[in-house]
């Protein structure tokens, strides 16, 4: 059974960028494991709609095999559905044995979608999990940083899923921010002009309002 905090019943229905992630404590194909346990490090929390789904199996191959990738960013990966713990665990084996992939982080079951809908996942008034294909990054200090949601019929990237957690820390080392496309070792954009008259130093500046500047990080 799952279990809930207190707290996570008196929030919205939908969470945004810049709120704490609602904490909830549940079983997973790893034990039981509460959100709190990630505090201190990056975490993407992702939903699918169904085990033993072709796109929901696809998308667990791919980040099983990039784990590392998650690592590397000292991120770890939490994934949650509607179905049983069973189920999660049934599949689990399904794809190692079809794929020759073992799936190295949890996979929590939320088979009464109190998480789900805590969370925004799934409407209220929707009468079942298929909606469910949402990617919640999680900082260190448990604020929900960036959200990206697809419909259940659109397998998610994984290298756009990472491209974000790198850009989202990049930000957070300096005064940058990051511009379309970017990737680690790209150039960044310096913020906006905070006031007028830095701005009318600059007037000769064709650019001023881009301004690029390659990637150093922290400085």
């Amino acid at each position: 059974m799952t279990e809930m905090t207190a707290t996570i019943a008196d929030l919205a229905p939908m969470v945004q960028i810049g709120d704490p992630a609602p904490n909830f404590q549940a079983r997973t194909t790893m034990g039981t494991v509460s959100l709190s346990d990630f505090r201190g490090r990056w975490l993407v929390l992702f939903s699918h709609p169904a085990d033993f789904t072709p796109v929901c199996t696809s998308e667990f191959v791919a980040l099983s095999r990039a784990v590392d990738r998650f690592d590397a960013l000292d991120c770890a990966l939490l994934a949650v559905s509607v179905d049983s713990l069973y189920s999660h665990l049934g599949w689990i084996k399904a794809i190692r044995d079809a794929f020759d992939v073992t799936v190295g982080f949890p996979i929590v079951e939320d088979p009464s979608l109190i998480i789900g809908r805590a969370y925004g996942m799934i409407s209220d008034r929707s009468p079942d999990a298929a909606t469910m294909r949402s990617t919640y990054f999680i900082d260190p200090e448990g604020i929900i940083r960036a959200t990206i949601c697809y419909p259940a019929t659109i397998g998610r990237s994984v290298d756009e899923m990472l491209r974000v957690l790198a850009a989202l820390q990049r930000v957070d080392t300096d005064n940058v921010v990051t511009p379309e496309g970017w990737h680690p070792g790209d150039d960044v954009l310096l913020p906006p002009h905070p006031d007028q008259a830095a701005l009318l130093e600059e007037v000769e500046d064709p650019r001023w309002f881009h301004r690029t500047r390659p990637d150093r990080k922290g400085g």
